[in-house]
């Protein structure tokens, strides 16, 4: 459902049982990547065919790459009616869409298409004056929701949500595990993490690991961070671009504002907030917004803690920490 880059690492060792709490660890493919969840669990409840009946509704709900998928067909203009998870989604966007003066924008499918980076085709020769034609239907002001039903006023306009329904899906397997009772758990979606409670085999807050950017394809752990009821999410451009005929390199988190590929010397973009959702999709509109933006927009907001690695004016990595992101 989204670009799936893999820039967290678990530190986490499994055990059968600690405390007479049954360390329970399901994974398995979803949304083009995989997943992992672990929780403890008194009983030792297996809820891998629930995770997959909830990973289908949401797939169902808002995949762009499935063809009679709601959002499938809202952008094909064969009807607009929703379900209630693409109604949460599309009123968090509009949220979010608004808070971050538009550089958080689902419209923006179009122009992800367009430069081959979604599941329509390519736009061939794509230059200055076909982007600006379809940026006519760019603009989720442009779209609005009656119920269950989204009104678009240009036919033209294509949502996706890939930027922010990974975390939402992430988000609803933790609130599943939460109705069962369950309360020490980390679901992980390629990358993007909510946890709850502690790891109760260590007795500690949760450990995930933030990636050293490498365009080479290999891994390295930068840092560490604790979760502490937090959910992290992580949108960079080291591992997805594209490369034209002039070996020019295009990221594939597409300005909302140009309708071109970001320009940026953010390489990797961490975000912790409350839930796995809202951490998904502010860390792709930083992406957009760069860090002069993003560090005016996290004045007043304590709610998010950010990470940003970047190159120097030297082509030397930098970190920032903002809002009190864990030192290790």
């Amino acid at each position: 459902m989204k670009h799936f880059p893999f820039f967290l690492l678990f530190l986490v060792v499994l055990s059968s049982c600690s405390n007479s709490n049954e360390h329970v660890k399901l994974t398995g493919p979803v949304f083009g990547t995989s997943y992992s969840v672990q929780y403890f669990s008194e009983a030792g409840v297996n809820y891998q065919h629930q995770f997959d009946s909830l990973f289908t509704v949401v797939n169902h709900s808002m995949s762009t790459y499935i063809p009679d998928s709601d959002i499938s067909l809202l952008n094909k203009n064969k009807s607009n009616l929703i379900d209630n998870h693409f109604a949460y989604v599309f009123d968090a966007s509009k949220t979010i869409y608004k808070s971050t003066e538009g550089a958080f924008d689902p419209t923006i499918g179009v122009l992800v298409n367009a430069w081959s980076f979604g599941p329509e085709k390519r736009i061939i020769g794509l230059d200055s004056l076909k982007v600006d034609s379809l940026m006519q239907s760019v603009g989720l002001d442009k779209v609005s929701r009656h119920e269950n039903k989204i009104i678009k006023e240009n036919p033209n306009t294509y949502i996706d949500f890939n930027a922010i329904a990974k975390g939402y899906g992430v988000d609803v397997i933790g609130r599943f595990l939460e109705s069962q009772n369950v309360t020490n758990y980390l679901v992980e979606i390629g990358g993007e993490i909510r946890t709850r409670g502690i790891n109760k085999e260590k007795e500690s807050e949760w450990k995930v690991g933030v990636e050293m950017p490498h365009f080479d394809g290999t891994k390295s752990l930068l840092r560490a961070v604790e979760l502490k009821n937090e959910s992290m999410a992580t949108s960079g451009t080291y591992r997805k671009f594209k490369v034209d005929e002039n070996g020019n390199k295009f990221s594939h988190i597409i300005d909302p504002l140009t309708g071109f590929p970001s320009k940026t010397n953010l390489l990797s973009i961490s975000v912790i907030a409350k839930d796995c959702m809202t951490a998904d999709a502010y860390a792709t509109a930083f992406k957009a917004m760069g860090i002069k933006r993003i560090k005016a927009f996290l004045k007043g907001r304590p709610e998010f803690k950010v990470f940003l690695i970047f190159e120097n004016e030297k082509q030397e990595l930098e970190t920032l920490s903002l809002n009190g992101f864990p030192e290790k």
